[in-house]
């Protein structure tokens, strides 16, 4: 595989990373561990030397060096975009810092080409500590072992307008449970408002084929036209036809699903707990009429976690801090000031209240308890290898099947075939 492939969790990184400085709480670094040896390291973050987190950073470090005397951290931070470039860059030059911040398809680059610590080789018991979902999203096929601890945590939550339901007749006691439910209920709004309410606002992506059970890769292929594939794509071009849809979300340039629905264009979105602050900021007149429930289908996971260089000069020392920087206590004391997101420990996402006291916005609070809740269940990046190419080419083979410009079993026969001949060797 090439190491500049462009990841597909690119944009999802990004714009996590920017609902953090938006983050209100205060910091704190909990417990220093001990015995990591000696000498000095590199730690790497994205995009969170600022005012928010920086204070967080800098006490976390000064609390482990007291801790263990003769130990330097030397932290740095990248900006956010360019990341993965910059990532890159340094190793293929040899020249990675000792513990990084990547999310899982980065990691998965690096340590395809032997650049990280197999943490499962190095401390196979530290791994019980962490969300089971999360250290498998560290976790590659075809390659033996585990490869970054678990930081902080997201996953999508239901997030439903009440006042435009309430068009159809309908309040938040009678929401569906199931994808299958939602994709009738959402031609039953449509038929009932004169399409004036519309609950579908995404053209069906890989995941919602995955979450109906479509198997998606297998031997080293892409697999996703089956029948299966083509009878879930059929429910969303009959629903698009009832007109469920705006037309613009067919659109490559569309606003998206949470702008979308903060402009009241639809009734129905997904989004992370922190998508309350977006609605704050966009639409706070929406604040009263929002509804937010688990989601429909297997919670999807957005994972930032600490990888640990195998290039390190200093293993020990690096491994240690890893583990510190990731244990429970210094997790709370961090997702406290990103509020919305959840620690990556299972003692942390287990109690949330432990870090949910200081959210001050109910809704928020509510929404963060649900999300930690689906920690026990979420799965993140099935397919590694889906690059933001074969995503794009996918999407635009979903939306001419809407349109009804070709059949759905085209439209996946087309994106699978390009899938497979553009995965990298």
């Amino acid at each position: 595989m090439n190491l500049s492939r462009r990841s597909a969790l690119m944009s999802l990184s990004l714009s996590t990373l920017a609902a953090l400085s938006a983050c209100t709480g205060s910091s704190g670094s909990g417990s220093a561990g001990s015995g990591g040896g000696s000498g000095e390291i590199t730690f790497q973050t994205w995009s969170l030397k600022n005012e928010r987190f920086t204070p967080y950073f800098e006490s976390l470090i000064a609390e482990f060096e007291k801790a263990n005397p003769g130990t330097t951290i030397k932290w740095i931070d990248q900006p956010g975009e360019g990341y993965e470039e910059k990532i890159l860059q340094q190793a293929n030059s040899s020249e990675l810092p000792d513990v990084i911040n990547l999310p899982e398809t980065f990691a998965y680059q690096l340590a395809q080409v032997g650049k990280l610590v197999d943490l499962r080789a190095a401390d196979s018991a530290a791994l019980d500590a962490y969300v089971d979902g999360a250290v498998d999203a560290y976790t590659y096929e075809g390659i033996n072992g585990s490869y970054g601890y678990p930081w902080y945590l997201g996953t999508d939550l239901c997030w439903w307008n009440n006042e435009q339901l309430a068009q159809a007749g309908l309040g938040p006691e009678t929401l569906p449970t199931t994808q299958d439910e939602y994709l009738t209920l959402a031609k039953d709004v449509a038929y009932a408002t004169g399409g004036a309410v519309k609950l579908i606002a995404t053209v069906p992506i890989l995941g919602d084929l995955e979450a109906a059970g479509v198997p998606i890769f297998s031997d080293g292929e892409f697999i996703f036209n089956s029948d299966d594939a083509v009878a879930e794509l059929q429910k969303y071009i009959d629903a698009y036809a009832a007109g469920a849809m705006p037309e613009e979300a067919l659109n490559d340039d569309y606003a998206g699903n949470a702008k979308m629905f903060a402009q009241e264009k639809v009734a129905y979105t997904t989004g992370t707990a922190s998508f309350i602050t977006q609605l704050s900021n966009d639409a706070p007149n929406l604040l009263d009429k929002v509804t937010v429930t688990k989601r429909l289908v297997t919670p999807p996971l957005f994972v930032q976690g600490i990888t640990v260089s195998a290039e390190s000069k200093n293993p020990d020392l690096a491994l240690s801090f890893a583990q510190y920087v990731t244990n429970n206590d210094n997790q709370i004391a961090f997702v406290k000031i990103a509020q919305g997101f959840v620690p990556g420990t299972i003692e942390g996402s287990d109690n949330p209240d432990s870090f949910t006291a200081d959210i001050s916005d109910p809704l928020m609070a509510d929404a963060v308890k649900m999300a930690a809740e689906q920690m026990k269940e979420v799965k993140g990046t099935s397919v590694i290898q889906y690059t933001d190419d074969m995503k794009k080419y996918t999407g635009q083979q979903m939306a001419l099947a809407l349109k009804g410009e070709i059949s759905a079993k085209e439209a996946l026969d087309a994106a699978t075939t390009y899938c497979n001949n553009n995965l990298s060797a």
